[in-house]
C-alpha cells in the first residue's frame, strides 16, 4: 500500500520523505490557507520534493470552471493531480480532465455508489473520507471493503485512496482490506513507527551497552 501525506506543510513533507516511506502528497484549500508561500509557488516546491502524485485540489463548482482550474494547476508540475469534489458537475470535470490526459483525485466520497461513479468517468483516484464517516456512527473502514470489492468485480484502474484518517488503526485497516494507497496526517505518521515496547528494549539494551563498556 502506497503512503501519501496529508499536509501542505514544506518542513511535515521533507521530514517524511527523508524517512523513505513517502509515495505522494494530498492537500486541499484548508491545508494551502494554514502556509503563508502563495499557493501555486508551494506546490511547485512540493513537486520538487515528491516525485509521485500531489493533489491540489479546484475551487469552482461547475464542470467548466473545474476544467479551466484544474489545466492551469497541471501547469505546474507532471506530478500534480486534480482534486474534483464528487458532484455531477465534478463527473463530468474529471471526465474531461481524464480524456486530456491529467490525473484526477475525486474527492469527499461517503458511498460506494459515488465511487463507482467516478471510476466509469475515468478518475485516477477515489477518496473515501473514514474518519468523517466514523465521527457520524458510521464505520468507515466499511466504505472502503464495498469500493475494493467493487473495483475488483469489473477491473476498474482508479486507486482507492483512503482519505480522513485519524488514527494508526485506520492504516492497518486500509492494507488488510487491499486499500491501493492511505493519505495520513504527519501526525499519524510518526505514531505509525511508536510502541512503547520498542523505547522499553532500546532503553534496556542501551543500559546493557554500558555495562559491557565499563567491563
Amino acid at each position: 500500500m502506497k503512503l501519501f501525506i496529508d499536509t501542505a506543510n514544506l518542513d511535515e513533507i521533507k521530514e517524511a520523505a527523508s524517512m523513505g516511506i513517502l509515495d505522494g502528497v494530498t492537500t486541499n484549500p484548508t491545508l494551502l490557507s494554514r502556509e503563508k508561500m502563495p499557493f501555486k509557488q508551494l506546490l511547485a516546491e512540493i513537486c520538487k520534493v515528491v516525485s509521485g502524485p500531489v493533489s491540489a485540489e479546484v475551487v469552482a463548482l461547475d464542470a467548466e470552471g473545474m476544467v479551466k482550474e484544474g489545466e492551469d494547476l497541471a501547469t505546474i508540475a507532471d506530478n500534480i493531480t486534480v482534486k474534483i469534489p464528487i458532484t455531477l458537475e465534478g463527473l463530468k470535470a474529471i471526465k474531461t480532465l481524464s480524456d486530456k490526459g491529467i490525473m484526477t483525485n475525486a474527492t469527499l466520497c461517503f458511498t460506494s455508489m459515488q465511487a463507482l461513479l467516478v471510476a466509469k468517468a475515468g478518475a485516477t483516484f477515489v477518496s473515501p473520507f473514514v474518519g468523517r464517516l466514523d465521527d457520524i456512527s458510521h464505520y468507515g473502514m466499511d466504505l472502503i471493503q464495498q469500493i475494493v470489492t467493487i473495483y475488483e468485480n469489473y477491473g476498474f484502474e482508479t486507486e482507492v485512496l483512503v482519505a480522513s484518517i485519524r488514527n494508526p488503526l485506520h492504516v492497518v485497516d486500509s492494507a488488510l482490506i487491499g486499500a491501493d494507497v492511505a493519505t495520513v496526517p504527519f501526525k499519524v505518521i510518526n505514531n505509525l513507527i511508536k510502541h512503547p515496547q520498542t523505547d522499553l528494549g532500546l532503553k534496556s539494551f542501551l543500559k546493557d551497552w554500558e555495562k559491557v563498556n565499563k567491563g
